[in-house]
């Protein structure tokens, strides 16, 4: 049967818009609850999958033509090409920096300088500082997070926290960097200057960081390193045997930060910094290289032929011990293929559903309850989570809420800051805690923990937006149109 591209579009309505709602949420349950942490691995996707044949059934329903359809989700996709490329890249980059040594090294000298009482808070504030330099969480989790991870490992102290403290501190960088490509984003699609925007977040995220900070030295303080100084012994022992570990293992780490800190765009930077890992395994690893090539084709071809392997599949290691045998492996562009696939489903149907319209049902109703402006602000805030959850990419929870709020506050006499504002409380840093999200997949193939057991643990995350509430309707730091004086 063929679909006229003429057909008359009806209106959709409330239940219209709860309906894929409703399917996605009875799935993802269903993928939690039957494959627990192996959800995101093919479960959730197809959970979106049909949640997208709803939202189309839908549209069609409405009048649109599956051509005008099958376009938007065409288009959702291409807007995660970007990203798809990076997280490619970051894969590969896991793996050359551990065959060089560069993991293997930010995690010996971790365990000899960072005292476990003051872990959680030296990887959140570490993150941070990293994160606002090189306006990147991605590149944070993926290169200082993996290996504060690794500190973790050794200093017998929980994985969760650690990767919630490195969440924390990676978002709260990102959020306040002019090199953040949100940071940028926000401003821009509600008509503020980006410096003013940055000047008006630092009286909700500085704060909530500040909180942040204080519970990570408080659990610190009251954590129980299980590992005794004779388990950090095993390991930089470990550590010792098979690789050669030195400053200048870190040369890597440091041309990365130094491109990104000179505004190098992110793929070419991360790409740049896989790149000079290779180079380094094969300058400073040539022991473990030879301890794992297959001599049978000559030595030269089979150094040149791990290390290939190493940017698509990864590195390997069998050192003896189980833990650290999983921890020093890993990496590759084929492991990031899983979050791909996630990605492109989380998008096509964020696609679908603003396409068809079903979003803006959720706005309009959100708007006829939102009187004062602390409640403007907070349905604000709760529309880019809800985006976040629906659609599953923080650049969509940044830019649909935006365009739809930004008539309502200039209505009432609010400046843009105080939507671009709203936009990162509410959209940025939540996206990390929704595993099916395009940051929260990215983060569980870089960190290898599930976005729902780290999220209690992502402090910062957690009290940003709440303080950002508490801020609107207590009327604080919400700034106002002045009239215009007649001369």
């Amino acid at each position: 049967m063929k679909l006229l591209d003429d057909k008359p579009i009806k209106p959709a309505s409330f239940f219209d818009a709860l309906i894929p709602i409703s399917v996605l949420i009875c799935l993802l349950g269903a993928a939690v609850y039957l494959f627990g942490d192996n959800s995101s691995s093919g479960p959730n996707q197809i959970a979106l999958l049909f949640a997208t044949f709803a939202a189309a059934l839908i549209g069609l329903k409405n009048g649109y033509t599956w051509k005008k359809l099958e376009q938007a989700m065409i288009e959702g996709i291409t807007l995660s090409l970007g990203a798809i490329l990076i997280l490619l890249m970051v894969g590969a980059l896991i793996g050359t920096w551990l065959l060089s040594g560069t993991v293997p090294t930010l995690i010996y000298y971790g365990l000899q300088v960072i005292n476990p009482s003051w872990f959680y808070a030296a990887s959140c504030l570490i993150c941070g500082i990293v994160a606002m330099s090189i306006g990147s969480s991605w590149t944070t989790a993926a290169t200082i997070g993996v290996a504060l991870l690794g500190v973790a490992t050794g200093l017998g102290l929980e994985q969760t926290v650690t990767a919630g403290a490195v969440i924390s501190g990676a978002y709260f960088g990102d959020k306040l960097s002019p090199l953040s490509e949100t940071t940028n984003l926000a401003p821009a699609v509600v008509g503020a200057d980006l410096f003013e925007h940055i000047q008006h977040m630092l009286w909700t995220t500085v704060p909530s960081f500040v909180i942040a900070l204080i519970i990570f030295i408080f659990m610190g303080f009251n954590a129980t390193a299980s590992s005794e100084a004779g388990r950090i012994d095993e390991i930089t022992a470990i550590l010792q045997q098979n690789f050669n570990i030195g400053f200048e293992m870190l040369i890597p780490l440091i041309v990365l930060l130094v491109l990104a800190i000179k505004k190098m765009p992110a793929f070419p930077a991360i790409s740049i910094g896989a790149v000079v890992g290779a180079v380094w395994a094969m300058l400073f690893q040539s022991d473990l290289i030879a301890s794992q090539i297959d001599v049978s084709q000559g030595q030269l071809v089979g150094y040149f032929k791990l290390v290939w392997t190493t940017f698509f599949d990864g590195f390997s290691i069998s050192t003896g011990d189980d833990k650290m045998d999983s921890l020093l492996s890993g990496g590759g562009m084929s492991g990031m293929l899983t979050t791909t696939w996630l990605i492109m489903t989380a998008l096509m149907f964020g696609a679908i559903m603003e396409k068809t319209g079903l979003l803006d049902i959720f706005v309009k109703s959100i708007l006829k309850i939102a009187k004062s402006t602390g409640s403007l602000i907070a349905a604000t805030i709760a529309t880019c989570i809800g985006t976040n959850v629906i659609a599953a990419d923080q650049y969509i929870a940044i830019v649909v809420p935006g365009r739809m709020f930004k008539d309502e506050y200039e209505k009432r006499g609010l400046k843009p800051v105080n939507l671009s504002r709203t936009l990162e409380d509410g959209g940025t840093i939540t996206s990390p805690l929704i595993p099916w999200n395009t940051c929260g997949a990215y983060m569980q193939s870089v960190l290898l923990i599930n976005p729902f057991d780290y999220a209690l643990y992502a402090f910062f995350n957690l009290i940003n937006p709440v303080l950002a509430v508490v801020y609107a309707y207590l009327g604080i730091k919400i700034l106002r149109i002045k009239p215009k004086q007649s001369v």
